[in-house]
């Protein structure tokens, strides 16, 4: 019986220390922020001037009638091009094209003057350069990694 009693006595004592605020007093309870941040974005650094993307990029692209295109892009500080595109098991098929090639708002893709009839866009990641599709997205599904070129 005693025991009861005091246990009844420190759950009316830790009762009466709590405070129930109305809708109308002002709550002293930390209120999560619903306020929401973006995440914090590195814009100072980008492909362009953060990686050493000068240089000479190799791979082989899948090729809907050949064993695969293998191609060579060369690129220069001075933003020109060179690139070499062999398609595989033909004869004389072997095609060079050259020029300038620019980068996007957000420096991270190149776009390479002249090309025509496929596309020109490569997002410049560290030693790489993936080929985009005619959207400007990186290729996916299963022959995604076909279109890496990889820097000697």
């Amino acid at each position: 019986m005693k025991f009861a009693v005091i246990a009844t006595s420190a759950a009316l004592l830790l009762l009466s220390g709590c405070q129930v605020s109305s809708d109308n007093e002002s709550s002293t309870a930390i209120q999560p922020s619903t306020e929401q941040t973006a995440p914090a974005v590195d814009t100072a650094h980008t492909s362009q001037n953060a990686l050493d993307w000068e240089g000479s990029y190799v791979g082989t692209f899948p090729c809907a009638d050949c064993s695969g295109i293998k191609t060579t892009i060369n690129l220069h500080k001075d933003g020109s091009y060179a690139m070499k595109e062999t398609y595989l098991g033909k004869e004389n098929a072997t095609f060079r094209s050259q020029g300038t090639f620019s980068w996007n708002e957000a420096g991270n893709v190149i776009s390479l003057s002249g090309i025509v009839g496929s596309p020109n866009k490569f997002f410049v990641g560290e030693n790489k350069l993936f080929k985009l599709d005619g959207d400007g997205n990186k290729v996916s599904g299963p022959l995604a990694e076909h279109y890496v070129l990889t820097k000697n």
